[in-house]
């Protein structure tokens, strides 16, 4: 049955379902990222016109305008929309397998798991290449990712149980992580510190071509794998009643969930909460909706933008990195969820 929200669309060969209030946020949603945007390229210390913006997108602006936007402020807020789609879609992805709005690629250990292994590439193998970066991020994501199944996996899979040892396998990733830095020389310790907090700062074309890269492959393939994601929810036996094929589903989608936390931790570092809040919003804003994972990731971009501008200009000329800014206001989320969720368990 469809919502009150819902239009069937019916055709002589097919009927397509089309729920107005989701595509409505997504309408919402990004003008909100094009208008964010937009004043990300605009303001600055050498503050552009948004006129000029556009002209110098198009490659006819000024040469000074058309260096500030193109080569250093463009890719900064391609990879922020980018990143941030990636860790909104994973979270979306790991909270809905897991059933556990806790289930982020940030608390459960996947995002650890490709610090750890990134911290270790620049402080051990001396990698400054952004591809190589990346490479050992999703290595390291995927890994962590299947220790923490493994450990969780008792006939099945439980969010309480998921949680409990990916928090667990987070703490051990962040003692190796801070061993690790302990034996670094002190310019790969304050890279390495750096990119640690989450942040946007001098990031460029380089950055941009691998997660770019990495959604055009992972953002349909989770699309595709969408209809199993939600008969997943309605539980194993459910889903296999439906015809999904549970195993083969839930590893495609924990790899497809791994591979975007861990490109968009190579490209930014771990920035925290991103994944947490970005699928609850979403989940707000449109209900049960089937494109729940599109608003998500729009959400994401947003957020990031957002966090972006704030870090940039709230105290400037001194510019705080991104993952600053979105620790101060999902810090608070956390503990909020936390105590809703044992005011519920209580009353259950």
């Amino acid at each position: 049955m469809d919502g009150p929200c819902a239009v069937r669309l019916r055709r002589p060969s097919a009927s397509i379902r089309v729920d107005v209030r989701a595509v409505a946020v997504c309408g919402c949603l990004a003008g909100l990222i094009a208008g964010a945007f937009a004043v990300n390229l605009s303001v600055g210390d050498f503050p552009i016109p948004l006129g000029e913006v556009v002209a110098s997108i198009l490659g006819h602006g000024g040469a000074d305008s058309d260096f500030i936007v193109r080569t250093l402020r463009l890719p900064r807020s391609l990879t922020a929309v980018l990143v941030g789609a990636a860790f909104g879609l994973s979270g979306a992805i790991f909270q809905s397998l897991a059933r556990n709005p806790l289930a982020s690629p940030d608390i459960i250990g996947v995002t650890a798991g490709a610090a750890a292994a990134a911290v270790a590439a620049i402080v051990l193998g001396g990698v400054a290449s952004s591809a190589a970066l990346a490479a050992a991020a999703l290595a390291g994501g995927l890994a962590a990712a299947l220790v923490v199944y493994g450990l969780a996996f008792r006939k099945g899979v439980t969010g309480y149980r998921l949680v409990l040892v990916g928090i667990g396998i987070t703490a051990v990733l962040s003692s190796v992580t801070s061993y690790l830095l302990t034996r670094a020389e002190i310019f790969d310790a304050q890279r390495a510190t750096v990119w640690l907090t989450g942040s946007l700062n001098g990031r460029g074309w380089e950055h941009v071509r691998p997660v770019g890269a990495a959604l055009a492959v992972l953002v349909p393939a989770t699309l595709v794998l969408g209809r199993a994601m939600r008969a997943l929810q309605l539980g194993d036996d459910a889903a296999r009643g439906l015809g999904v094929p549970v195993d083969r589903a839930r590893l495609g989608l924990v790899v497809t969930g791994v591979g975007l936390a861990a490109v968009a931790t190579a490209s930014a570092g771990p920035v925290a909460f991103v994944a947490l809040v970005s699928p609850q919003i979403a989940r707000r804003l449109v209900g049960a909706s089937p494109l729940g994972l599109v608003p998500a990731a729009l959400v994401g971009a947003v957020v990031m933008l957002l966090a972006d501008l704030v870090g940039r200009r709230m105290f400037a000329p001194i510019e705080l990195p991104v993952g600053v800014i979105t620790a101060v206001v999902g810090a608070p989320y956390l503990l909020w969820l936390l105590a809703r969720a044992n005011r519920v368990g209580r009353g259950g």
